[in-house]
């Protein structure tokens, strides 16, 4: 067991994170050392285990696990970061890829992608995989809304351009008020701006939402 790689499971569903361990405990190569809910546990659960690669899930909508990600790249130069996250999210990639992390897996990938995205991250963690990175790419070129913002942030720009509040937006995307104004906030931020007017004005002038007639 001395030469298997040590990993980190951290992943705050419960039967996600026990799926996961259990699968890489099978691998003769692989071997996990710990598992946590707690994001915020992930450095001390690295440092304590003397793990060579955590598995670490982004969860809408706040994606505090990239926050965490940046952190173990800034600690830990040579431990390989796997995330996992919802399908589709290109702009969660991106951020994935600017972060340092070494592979990017989609949580609805087959087993294998994510035992080859472990294995990779053991040997070259810091060099960057992603399935799916070409044709998000391709999509980043040809739009610029999947190029900045997230589908559903796209989706709240465009209830914002129609004048709904958030509550109102809310009650359109069947979430919580206080999800909703998370969406607001990112999307705020990643405009560059502070307020309603600003992010409508910002998004017109970058071709992000098309002008009304």
């Amino acid at each position: 067991m001395n030469d298997c790689v040590r990993v980190v499971v951290i992943d705050d569903h419960t039967l996600v994170r026990y799926g996961l361990a259990g699968l890489v405990d099978q691998e003769p190569d692989l071997e996990i050392v710990g598992d946590t809910g707690q994001r915020t546990e992930a450095v001390g659960i690295v440092l304590s285990t003397r793990a060579n690669v955590v598995v670490l899930d982004v969860t809408p909508p706040d994606h505090d696990g990239l926050r965490i990600a940046r952190e173990l790249r800034n600690r830990y130069a040579e431990l390989g970061i796997v995330l996992l996250a919802p399908e589709g999210e290109d702009s969660v990639l991106f951020e994935a890829l600017e972060s340092g992390v070494s592979a990017f897996v989609a949580r609805t990938a087959p087993t294998g992608e994510i035992l080859a995205a472990i294995r990779h991250a053991a040997v070259a963690p810091t060099s960057f995989t992603a399935t799916g990175l070409g044709p998000a790419m391709a999509r980043r070129d040809h739009s610029p809304v999947q190029a900045l913002l997230s589908p559903r942030e796209a989706q709240v720009l465009e209830l914002l351009g129609q004048g709904l509040s958030v509550r109102a937006i809310a009650v359109a995307l069947s979430v919580s008020v206080s999800t909703a104004k998370t969406y607001v906030e990112r999307l705020y931020e990643k405009l560059e701006v502070s307020n309603r007017a600003q992010a409508i004005m910002t998004a017109l002038q970058r071709g992000l939402i098309e002008p009304k007639s």
